[in-house]
């Protein structure tokens, strides 16, 4: 349903402006007339829940990527919600003020249709499953949860809570591999403009003396030849290798594969594995926290954990909860899962107190990603500094060798 903003005058004649949603600009006329709203301008803003395509159109919208909205754009928005509940203000009344105040204009326009559709009767869970580009499955069963059993203010700052930690997480773990990634490029880069244009110019020397040259001298040369008679097959060749990695990883023998071997990485697969159950342990807790079934907990939590290999252990630990099994003996039994974090699952199964047991799980491990991020950050920087340090000395040692040859042979 399109979505208009507008600016008029209210009852009292006071100046009011916001979002309302209705199929023609008629229909949100008279609808905002009958809200005691005169509309003096009118604006389409398109459709809220239109999902967003990424890809090559001659509609592209750079506003949408603007102004889309991030996981900390909800995390503020669930925290005010649950605050201005919390102070006794009706879910309507809630909503409204919390629209007129946003700043990102995608995500007003969505909480503008949630809100008429709460005015009509409907639920706030079903209002926001219709925007699944925006709100995941966590979330709405969250506020669902909170519903049903009439905690809707408690279940909202707890999943603001969640809602920020992950994005902190993500955070942590994308700033630590930003300094890597950048130090390669560039020095990718400076290595190559070297090899192509001033190694070839340097040994054009040594080819004319017609001399036997020694071996690193030979290699570079080789290498250097390759990159400027060929460098149009190597730029065309690495985008095709990328999209056939991409295309590999779509398969599902080629996504296990890859999922089984990136656990295996030394250091980046145990901070892999440290953020699965973080993430794991964190969200089973939450849910069970906010009053969600064991299974239905198990179902949303699986659906959040992107390693297949790590998938299939909790999908058959959920199938063997439902037949009365233990927990933290099949998650033991997978091998995948350390045994501090199935001994400490299996005392919350005991003494009935699992989320709060699965939430010191989360915090111990929340802590272990920030030392391990800081350790790999700290080990990396030295290490691609000497990569980078033993590549130019390759380059000048091997310059250098035969105008020494030539010193001694003039001499």
């Amino acid at each position: 349903m399109p979505v208009y903003q507008y600016v008029g005058i209210d009852q009292k004649g006071k100046r009011a402006n916001g979002m309302v949603d209705a199929d023609s600009e008629r229909a949100a006329r008279f609808k905002l007339r009958r809200q005691g709203v005169f509309p003096t301008t009118l604006t389409a803003q398109g459709s809220a829940s239109a999902p967003q395509k990424v890809g090559l159109s001659m509609n592209f919208d750079v506003s949408k990527l603007i102004n889309r909205v991030k996981v900390r754009d909800i995390a503020v928005m669930t925290r005010q919600l649950s605050a201005l509940l919390n102070a006794g203000i009706p879910l309507v009344e809630s909503i409204e003020a919390l629209t007129e105040q946003l700043e990102n204009e995608q995500l007003k326009a969505i909480l503008t249709e949630v809100r008429e559709e709460v005015v009509a009767g409907g639920k706030l869970s079903d209002a926001l499953a219709k925007h699944t580009n925006v709100f995941d499955n966590l979330f709405i069963n969250m506020i669902n949860a909170g519903e049903s059993s009439g905690t809707l203010d408690v279940v909202l700052m707890r999943l603001a809570d969640f809602t920020e930690g992950q994005a902190a997480l993500r955070s942590k773990v994308i700033g630590a591999m930003v300094y890597p990634i950048i130090m390669t490029v560039v020095g990718v880069a400076l290595l190559s403009m070297l090899l192509v244009y001033v190694v070839p110019k340097v040994t054009q020397i040594f080819e004319d003396m017609n001399e036997a040259l020694p071996l690193p001298t030979r290699a570079l040369m080789a290498i250097s030849g390759m990159l400027k008679d060929y460098w149009y097959l190597i730029l065309l060749g690495i985008p095709v290798v990328i999209l056939g990695i991409r295309k590999l990883m779509k398969t599902p023998k080629g996504r296990a594969w890859w999922d089984a071997k990136s656990l295996k990485i030394p250091l980046f697969g145990k901070l892999q594995l440290m953020v699965v159950i973080s993430r794991f342990s964190r969200t089973l807790a939450t849910l069970l926290a906010s009053g969600v079934p064991l299974m239905q907990a198990m179902d949303i939590t699986r659906n959040l954990v992107t390693n297949t290999k790590l998938r299939k252990v909790i999908e058959d630990t959920r199938d063997a909860v439902r037949e009365g099994q233990s927990m933290a003996e099949t998650l033991m039994a997978s091998g995948e899962f350390p045994p501090i974090v199935t001994r400490m699952i299996a005392v919350g199964e005991r003494t009935g107190g699992l989320e709060k047991m699965l939430e010191r799980v989360a915090d111990n491990y929340d802590t272990e990603v920030d030392t391990t991020v800081s350790t790999l950050t700290t080990i990396l920087e030295p290490v691609m500094i000497l990569v980078m340090a033993g590549v130019v000395s390759f380059v000048v040692m091997s310059i250098l060798l035969p105008i020494l040859k030539m010193n001694q042979l003039g001499a």
